[in-house]
């Protein structure tokens, strides 16, 4: 007779192998590559790259990587890449989707308007952090530009200019920066004024001018720790004295594009018949340009001038001096893009040439913004020796951009803009094709002086 304990130690080891044999079966079924419904099992391992780094608040990024489930790529897994945007109390939903064959992903986020952390979750697997830079949709009113002397801003208290703008998202209490672009290579801005954000999203600064020339405004908004120091677009303004009555000056177009020219005139009051003499102020020194005589009405124009460069005018006879008149000369600035469809993940490239030459001068890419009004600087890049330049802009997220390419003024020229180009972002059809964003890409105009 078999031994009631042979019996049970018979029963034990049937019911081991039994357990290791579905065991085995079940590792087998977890390392099959095609699951069915791509199910997801085994350790994942998630990469994460979140381009570009830095975006207007309005803009979209992409969030591509690699899951891998189990040592091997499959289809289908589900992607979900999460958002913790400055300020929120945790994270959110950006955008899903699914893998492809080789395990790769690529997602467009929904609009940012703070910085954000990101990261993606495959099955058990999480990426690593990843961060984008958001800069507040800043926009900037004034007089409008580009005006007529008489109808332009001029020196003094008593043509005190008011700017008013907006900050998108909303940043009450932050700190906004009135400046004035007076570089020589179009790239330093000093502080001018200052003001803050109210509840609205608002803001007003009043300046006096008190010296004429050409003036490029900005406002430089410093954020309560949600976006980066964000730029306004820029407003150029030719800013002349306040006219003297007794002996008046215009300028028949100001500014002009270099090489072009303009007539002097104005009327000396109850001087007919009287000599006046244009003269013309500029780095190198005064000189005198032109002698006329005032008609039966007092009223004179000299034969027409065409400034190399800005120019400060000014008439002086019978004994009485107008006031300065700054002529403004504009660079010439052409520009085509390299093609108007361009993958994501490749450049965006404009090349052109600038006239008159200013080698090392700053030049930009601008990006219209995502409301459709105003523009904002998308990449810095500067001129060459030869008046020749090519910048370049990686875009990510597939679409449509509306853009152009900029010149800032600087002491002797006026600043410029291209026509717009609409620039289609044409999406890959695999994330692995999307390599990592450039060093630099999509760079802003320094901070200046705060």
């Amino acid at each position: 007779m078999r031994s009631h304990k042979l019996t049970s130690a018979v029963t034990a080891a049937a019911v081991l192998l039994a357990l290791a044999t579905a065991g085995a079966a079940a590792a087998r079924t977890h390392s099959h590559p095609h699951r069915r419904n791509g199910a997801r099992s085994g350790i994942c391992r998630v990469t994460l790259r979140v381009a570009p780094r830095l975006v207007t608040a309005g803009e979209t990024v992409l969030a591509y990587g690699t899951g891998i489930c189990g040592g091997l790529a499959e289809a289908g897994q589900t992607v979900t890449v999460y958002e913790r945007a400055a300020g929120s109390g945790g994270y959110t939903v950006a955008g899903t989707t699914t893998t492809d064959s080789h395990g790769d992903f690529q997602v467009t986020t929904t609009p940012l308007t703070n910085n954000a952390v990101f990261y993606a979750t495959v099955g058990t697997g999480r990426s690593q952090m990843r961060s984008v830079r958001v800069a507040a949709q800043v926009t900037l009113a004034g007089p409008p530009e580009g005006k007529q002397l008489l109808a332009g801003i001029r020196t003094g208290r008593r043509n005190a200019v008011t700017f008013t703008g907006t900050v998108s998202p909303d940043d009450a209490g932050a700190i906004v920066v009135l400046q004035r672009e007076n570089a020589v290579r179009g790239n330093e801005w000093h502080w001018i004024g200052q003001s803050i954000v109210n509840s609205a999203g608002g803001f007003a600064l009043t300046h006096v001018f008190r010296a004429p020339g050409a003036s490029d405004i900005r406002v430089l908004v410093r954020s309560n720790h949600r976006n980066i120091a964000s730029p306004s677009n820029v407003l150029s303004y030719i800013i002349s004295q306040a006219q003297n009555p007794s002996l008046t000056i215009e300028s028949s177009a100001d500014p002009i594009a270099a090489g072009e020219t303009t007539v002097i005139s104005g009327t000396v009051a109850g001087a007919p018949g009287t000599a006046v003499t244009l003269y013309g102020h500029t780095r190198l020194g005064t000189t005198a340009l032109a002698t006329t005589t005032t008609n039966p009405e007092g009223k004179y124009a000299f034969p027409a001038q065409k400034p190399a460069i800005s120019t400060l005018y000014q008439v002086k006879g019978a004994g009485r001096s107008s006031s300065v008149l700054y002529e403004g000369v504009k660079f010439i600035l052409t520009a085509a893009p390299a093609s108007l469809s361009v993958p994501s993940g490749q450049p965006v490239t404009f090349t052109g040439t600038v006239t008159p030459v200013v080698a090392g001068h700053a030049i930009y890419i601008e990006r219209q913004n995502a409301g459709g009004t105003g523009f904002h600087v998308a990449a810095v890049g500067s001129v060459a020796a030869d008046g020749t330049y090519s910048i370049s802009r990686v875009f990510y997220a597939p679409g449509v951009d509306v853009l152009r390419v900029k010149i800032p003024g600087d002491s002797e020229y006026g600043g410029t803009a291209s026509p717009t180009f609409d620039v289609t972002i044409t999406p890959l059809p695999s994330a692995a094709a999307i390599g990592a964003e450039p060093s630099g890409n999509g760079s802003l105009p320094p901070e200046g002086q705060l």
